[in-house]
């Protein structure tokens, strides 16, 4: 039998546990230092930590609106929101 260490993705620690599953039947992991739950594999663009996610920003603030960059980079208005939001929280 294979052992694959998990590692969480926020802080990195490898105390992680097994916590259920998802609806679509994938294991769903949650870490033990900061209580941060998470999948190994994700069907969605939104959560993975992709260069497209990183290039709402630009697009967004060149006259591209919010419902045309959803559209390009094919993931939720909610997502395309969110990530505004917080970059200008940020700055």
């Amino acid at each position: 039998m294979a052992t694959i260490i998990v590692h969480c993705p926020r802080c990195q620690s490898a105390l992680d546990y097994r916590h259920g599953q998802n609806p679509k039947g994938i294991d769903r992991f949650r870490c033990r230092e900061c209580h941060r739950g998470f999948l190994l594999t994700y069907s969605s663009e939104a959560r993975k930590e992709s260069p497209a996610l990183k290039s709402t920003l630009p697009m967004a603030f060149n006259g591209i609106g919010v419902r045309d960059t959803t559209g390009v980079l094919q993931i939720g208005i909610n997502t395309v929101i969110h990530t505004l939001k917080k970059s200008r929280r940020n700055e």
